[in-house]
């Protein structure tokens, strides 16, 4: 495993971060996601991602009670708030109220004192952004949090909320978009706005929900009990790539990978780490032989030229308009 700084700021994870959506207290029991979680600290992992609505809550008391006993300050963990987590007005969003009662309940839920990072899971359109910050800021100082990060935040919204905690002297040091060859809408202008700023990206779905493995055939079914036949989210998200001519340009990567001995799963988790914006890869799984798989990718360094001929297979099938992608912003009020 290799390690990179966060952003421009002194907080060094691993390379290959391990998240926890769609799985622990979702699709796999938790003897299984125990078994990943081992299996992510044997490959150097260090650096677990979650957040407070993945499994209606489940999914950070799995992973709190399968990194019990861990020497604490050998990790990073990251947590996220914004989405409802229980019935009430303001179970949800970023108003001070919201992230001051899931911030206890999120540390109560790890069994942790603290967070390495807290991070606002989108922008809350109804909250004034002063208020969210200034709540940040109270995290942060009374060591709840160490550093402040958001995730899937359009460029502009980023820069104002930089500004804020500059002024409120707190460490926004991060963004958590997805990103992979497929999804490659932050490069226009999260990345940039990014760079000037010292921000650093934690990206997710680096293997395209599954699609960049190979395993999903251009003109037939998707494999029974893939994330493309899950009823319980994962097949709304892989709908997207999956098209015929997606399929068909996945398919050509694969003897590329075979020139570098990668898997196509390696392939596409090396690919987002080769943009030095990117601070780690998030990677999920069900089995504990996936994770040390995908950590393989970590300290990989693909060639100019190879980096083209991917381009040249992928970008006329990939997503990069970002108006797209944020014309959707969701609300937290009906």
């Amino acid at each position: 495993m290799e390690y990179r700084h966060l952003g421009r700021s002194g907080l060094q994870i691993s390379e290959i971060a391990y998240g926890n959506w769609l799985t622990h207290g979702s699709q796999v029991e938790e003897e299984a996601a125990t078994a990943c979680v081992r299996a992510a600290l044997d490959a150097g992992i260090t650096t677990f991602d979650t957040a407070d609505v993945y499994a209606e809550t489940r999914a950070e008391s799995v992973l709190g009670r399968a990194l019990k006993g861990e020497r604490r300050e050998g990790l990073e963990i990251f947590t996220k708030v914004f989405w409802p987590t229980g019935p009430g007005r303001n179970d949800r969003g970023l108003s001070r109220k919201h992230i001051m009662e899931s911030i206890d309940n999120s540390l109560r839920r790890l069994q942790t004192d603290y967070v390495d990072l807290y991070q606002a899971h989108r922008y809350d359109r109804f909250t004034p952004l002063e208020e969210t910050m200034s709540a940040f800021a109270d995290v942060v100082h009374s060591g709840k949090a160490h550093y402040i990060g958001v995730s899937e935040w359009p460029a502009e919204q980023i820069r104002r909320a930089h500004a804020l905690a500059t002024e409120l002297r707190i460490p926004l040091v991060s963004s958590q978009p997805q990103y992979s060859m497929l999804w490659r809408v932050i490069e226009r202008d999260v990345v940039p706005a990014s760079e000037e700023l010292g921000i650093g990206q934690i990206v997710w779905s680096p293997i395209a929900q599954g699609v960049l493995t190979g395993k999903y055939l251009p003109g037939q079914e998707a494999p029974e009990g893939s994330r493309a036949t899950d009823g319980k989210g994962g097949a709304n998200m892989i709908s997207r790539f999956m098209r015929d001519e997606v399929l068909e340009a996945v398919q050509l990567l694969r003897p590329l990978a075979d020139e570098v001995g990668l898997s196509l799963a390696q392939l596409a988790v090396a690919w987002v780490l080769q943009n030095p914006n990117v601070s780690a890869a998030i990677v999920g799984a069900s089995r504990p032989e996936q994770v040390g798989e995908n950590a393989k990718a970590a300290g990989v360094r693909l060639d100019v030229d190879l980096l083209k001929r991917i381009d040249e297979i992928i970008l006329p099938v990939a997503e990069t308009d970002p108006v797209k992608a944020y014309q959707n912003v969701p609300a937290r009020r009906p």
